[in-house]
């Protein structure tokens, strides 16, 4: 299979993000961006969030016509999912998910599906990136790793989880067909 065309599109910050050696990469964790477009997505990336200068973001970001583009390379440390960046590659697919309403408990749905071509692009990443990182083993959601709830906006009584992507839509069975990684349950 040959390696997916990578858009190289730095994030302003990326050089002051920790470097780390690709050996200690032993995970992929699947993102939704639950914005409307790429643009949004990377106007989120560049907000400054930390003392050190950085913010949020994923190592890729795949648009819905499978256009891949690096926002921070894979020997640094993104900001992408609590507890796992310093052994995991964030990739984040365009899609709605729950926007705007992220956390309000009558808007939990996420509708959208993902493209064909998003997929087929995701799976041809994450194939290359196995094939230059040896290490990687796993594939996993962001919501397999982060699994706590928090005050609904429109409820504080009631709680919703505070991050669902992939979610419900994304096509496990399809992608763990085409990758070599396993999916920890």
């Amino acid at each position: 299979m040959p390696a997916p065309a990578i858009i190289t599109h730095p994030l302003p910050y990326a050089d002051q993000l920790a470097t780390r050696p690709l050996d200690v990469i032993d995970t992929v964790v699947i993102h939704c961006t639950e914005l409307p477009d790429l643009a949004a997505a990377r106007s989120y990336g560049e907000r400054l969030l930390y003392d050190s200068g950085t913010g949020n973001s994923g190592h890729f970001y795949i648009d819905r016509d499978g256009r891949i583009e690096e926002y921070v390379p894979p020997e640094r440390i993104a900001h992408h999912v609590r507890g796992w960046n310093e052994r995991s590659i964030g990739i984040e697919l365009v899609n709605t998910g729950r926007y705007p309403d992220w956390l309000d408990s009558r808007q939990q749905a996420m509708a959208e599906d993902y493209p064909d071509p998003q997929i087929a692009a995701l799976i041809a990443l994450v194939n290359a990136l196995q094939m230059r990182i040896p290490s990687l083993t796993r594939i996993v959601g962001h919501e397999d790793l982060d699994r706590e709830r928090v005050p609904a906006s429109d409820d504080p009584a009631v709680s919703v989880c505070r991050k669902l992507d992939p979610g419900p839509r994304f096509p496990w069975s399809a992608v763990l067909a085409a990758v070599s990684l396993r999916r920890n349950d």
